[in-house]
């Protein structure tokens, strides 16, 4: 078999507070969404920038403490994984993409923090 990568790392800011809720099992998971900004010049050299919008989720200690620490405007790394996740709506079958957190740097000037999620906290949904 080949070797594979599924990595995705961003720098942002949050775009709302966490919110923390405990699965069926009992395993708690703090999602929260992150704003990132890109910019570039068209073909005609006038600049444009769009904001790309992930959807986190922090496991277990990570998302405890990401809750603790991360509010509505924080700037952020992320690095982990993309998962793609899908449901049934109204008959349609839906799919969402998000970010499983591995690890997250709070870069706000008040306390760089550097989180690391052991690997046996980061679920395989």
């Amino acid at each position: 078999m080949s070797p594979a990568l599924n990595k995705v790392q961003i720098i942002g800011n949050l775009g709302k507070e966490p919110e923390t809720r405990s699965t069926p099992t009992g395993k708690n998971v703090t999602s929260f969404s992150v704003a990132v900004n890109r910019r570039w010049k068209d073909a005609s050299g006038d600049a444009k920038e769009a904001t790309d919008w992930f959807n986190v989720e922090a496991w277990a200690r990570l998302g405890e403490v990401c809750k603790e620490h991360l509010h509505k405007g924080s700037l952020v790394y992320i690095e982990g994984r993309m998962q793609i996740d899908q449901y049934e709506k109204d008959g349609d079958t839906k799919h969402f993409t998000k970010l499983i957190a591995g690890e997250v740097q709070f870069l706000d000037r008040k306390g760089q923090a550097d989180v690391t999620a052991p690997q046996e906290e980061i679920p395989d949904l």
